[in-house]
């Protein structure tokens, strides 16, 4: 299993127009290819007077890519949205462009350019991230050395929960996998062994870039 991808944080949307053509990009995480395919029937529905609507998408279980060009010349419109994906490292996640054509053909290279550019504006908007595959710890130290963790954690950008508080100070943490055992080394050199550790589960969280 891989350690870590890079996908997008949200569903979002964004659009331009060239040369009175409307280009509608809407890019949306997905896990699985049948949720890929629900968006795009479900914007066919929504966008059922477009002209095209164009798809890419990458999964990353089982390495699954697929793209159309919905009726549009040959290699003018799908591949260069999965070209756009591919580009950007991303994966999990599928990008539908709709097209309105504006009665002024735009020609192979300007097919090219422009749905190129209408996926990696859907893309920007849907805030590409990096998901890693995190483990739970609990970190347990003393009040008295509460702000110096909680300022190394912060500073190390780790995922954090909320503080919890007894006789001493519980918090939950999810470090990469790839630095869990450093991190907890370090931690321990830093309050001279005044931390201790209950490890939990691993899942994929988002990261710092």
């Amino acid at each position: 299993m891989k350690e870590s991808y890079r996908t997008i944080a949200r569903e979002a949307r964004a659009e331009f127009v060239e040369k009175r053509s409307r280009f509608i990009a809407t890019a949306r995480p997905v896990s699985s290819e049948a949720e890929a395919t629900a968006l795009i029937e479900e914007l066919r529905k929504k966008y059922w007077d477009a002209t095209h609507n164009v798809y890419a998408y990458i999964i990353e279980n089982n390495n699954i890519m697929r793209y159309s060009d919905d009726g549009e010349p040959s290699g003018t419109a799908g591949m260069p949205v999965l070209d756009i994906l591919k580009k950007e490292g991303l994966t999990n996640l599928v990008v539908v462009v709709t097209r309105y054509f504006g009665g002024i053909l735009l020609g192979t290279g300007g097919l090219v350019h422009a749905y190129s550019k209408s996926a990696k504006l859907g893309v920007e908007a849907a805030e590409p991230i990096t998901m890693a595959l995190c483990r739970e710890t609990r970190m347990r130290c003393e009040y008295t050395l509460l702000g110096k963790v909680q300022s190394e954690l912060k500073a190390r950008g780790l995922v954090c929960g909320e503080p919890i508080y007894t006789d001493s100070v519980e918090i939950p943490v999810h470090i990469p996998i790839s630095e869990f055992e450093k991190t907890k080394a370090d931690f321990v050199d830093l309050t001279n062994a005044g931390v201790s550790f209950i490890d939990g589960n691993s899942k994929f969280m988002k990261v710092k870039d």
